[in-house]
């Protein structure tokens, strides 16, 4: 038989009230802890969004889970083998009877552990190309517009606008955006962004090339231009991007995915305008040497001038040729048209015979001959029928006046035609001679006219060519040093003294000024007498 079971005080629990008991009690001892531990079990987030691992240690594993909505705001976002402090409340699940941790944010478990995430951040983004020098751009050398992606309220935009004003002044706009805390990244992303959205022409203008700035920090102040974010959004920049964070000391992920990277943010202002002072210097210098390139070009091409002037034939030598075949055009003009007008008249002469041979009156000859020896024929042909029948005569006769008064009005009406025609045809062949006398003569006048305007105009063109060549000389010709108050000094040979040592004193000498020449006697040199005030003219003999 069995033992009954004691009674006891400890009072009965449900599971449910069992687990929400151990619930409270666990939460109101520890409420927020800060866990330090290695992440195991990442896979990412969940479909619903919230992300499920464990944080362990050598010895321990604690389930924890970080809600969708938090997960989005994290700064530093969960990695397998990440060592982390995690910062939440603990408490419990009842389904499965454990305890977990409900994390609320992430912070990397010292420098090591962020160099390890930055390490691991620097070699995916490398592979990804977007380090690759082929991506980067040269800078403008002068930009018009310089946007600036930093805080407003800090020191290094006013050391940039500072140094920018004793470079190159430039119109700068500025993005503020916060350099430090959980919204950096996200903000600076979109400057960048927002920058190369800018169109050309809007009403705000698009910068020629950016700078991202910060001053210096520790790692944790920086990581915020170490985000992925912003990495890909200056690779993406359209704008020529230069880095400007930290110290030269300090490197970041933007500064490898910029175009230049710059040591400080004063150095950025340096690389983006050049100096002006310097620009205006080498723009002097480039003038200088262009006016000094010109004036050796134009010495150049006055030499050249002199030679080809010393090389050029005498106004003489131009002109013989032309006047030359002037003359010979004109001794052959008169002979020319004395030919042309001789064929002319032994042509109308020829043609004044065809039409004399041809004209009525030569016609109406040769007709009345026919004419006789048209009536003889009748009149034989009447005698014999005379012969033959003497009792019709009058009733002949009669036919015989009627056929002759016929025929000789057909013939004088043929010869009328004829004659008119021959007149006409003389008239028309007469005018078109004469036409064509006057159409030769008109020719032959504006030939003249022709030869004699070209003649003047070449010989008005040679005369103003040797006109100029004449005031060329003239120029270049030692009487003009004269009129400037020099004088030529000759021997007594006419033979010139080109220095004073020629001289011997005593020596005649001629003089040749603007205005005629004069002669002299040298005197010795001025060296052998006693020093005296010092005047114009020569110093190495006097001249009297």
């Amino acid at each position: 038989m069995n033992a009954p079971i004691s009674p006891s005080n400890a009072p009965d629990w449900t599971v449910s009230e069992l687990s929400g008991a151990l619930k409270r009690t666990l939460e109101d001892a520890f409420g927020y802890v800060r866990v330090r531990g290695e992440i195991s079990g990442y896979r990412g987030p969940h479909s619903s969004g919230h992300a499920y691992f464990s944080l362990k240690d050598q010895s321990a594993k604690l389930d924890a889970v970080i809600w969708k909505g938090t997960f989005a705001r994290l700064k530093v976002k969960p990695q397998e083998g990440l060592e982390v402090v995690a910062i939440g409340r603990i408490t419990t699940f009842p389904g499965k009877s454990s305890y977990q941790i409900v994390v609320d944010s992430i912070e990397p478990a010292g420098i090591g552990a962020l160099m390890a995430l930055l390490e691991e951040r620097k070699r995916k983004l490398a592979a990804e190309g977007l380090f690759s020098p082929e991506r980067k751009r040269p800078l403008p050398y002068l930009p018009t517009i310089i946007g600036v992606v930093t805080s407003p309220t800090g020191a290094v935009i006013r050391d940039i606008l500072h140094r920018l004003e004793d470079r190159f002044p430039r119109r700068v706009i500025v993005w503020p955006v916060r350099v430090q805390g959980e919204t950096c990244a996200e903000e600076v992303a979109a400057a960048i962004r927002g920058f190369n959205a800018l169109k050309k022409g809007g009403r705000i203008p698009r910068p020629d090339v950016l700078i991202v700035a910060r001053g210096g920090g520790s790692v944790e102040d920086l990581w915020g231009f170490n985000d992925e974010a912003v990495v890909r959004a200056a690779a993406e920049s359209e704008i020529p991007l230069v880095s400007a964070v930290g110290h030269e000391t300090d490197w970041t992920l933007i500064d490898h995915a910029a175009d230049v990277r710059a040591p400080t943010p004063t150095g950025a202002a340096e690389m983006v305008v050049p100096v002006r002072a310097d620009l205006v210097a080498e723009v002097e210098d480039l003038g200088f040497r262009h006016r000094e390139a010109m004036g050796r070009a134009l010495d150049r091409l006055r030499a050249d001038l002199r030679s080809a002037a010393r090389a050029l034939p005498s106004r003489e030598a131009l002109l013989a040729p032309k006047r030359q075949r002037l003359d010979l055009a004109a001794a052959k003009l008169a002979p020319a048209l004395a030919r042309n007008a001789r064929v002319a008249e032994t042509r109308i002469a020829r043609l004044g015979q065809a039409l004399e041979r041809r004209s009525p009156r030569a016609r109406l000859a040769e007709l009345k001959g026919k004419l006789a020896a048209v009536g003889e024929r009748p009149g034989r042909a009447f005698f014999n029928f005379l012969v033959i029948r003497k009792d019709g005569l009058p009733q002949i006769v009669k036919h015989l006046r009627h056929a002759m008064r016929t025929t000789l009005g057909l013939r004088r009406q043929r010869f009328d035609g004829l004659t008119q025609r021959l007149a006409t045809g003389r008239e028309a062949m007469l005018r078109q001679e004469r036409e064509r006398v006057v159409q030769q003569r008109r020719r032959l006048l504006t030939l003249s006219t022709s030869l004699a305007a070209a003649m003047r105009a070449d010989v008005a063109k040679r005369q103003a060519r040797i006109g100029g060549l004449d005031q060329l000389l003239s120029s270049l010709s030692y009487r003009s040093v004269l009129a400037r108050g020099f004088a030529l000094v000759r021997d007594g040979d006419g033979r010139a003294i080109r220095s004073a040592a020629a001289m011997p004193p005593g020596q005649p000498i001629e003089l040749e000024f603007a205005d005629g020449k004069a002669r002299a006697l040298a005197e010795g040199r001025a060296a052998r007498r006693a020093p005296r005030e010092k005047t114009p003219g020569p110093t190495q003999g006097d001249l009297f």
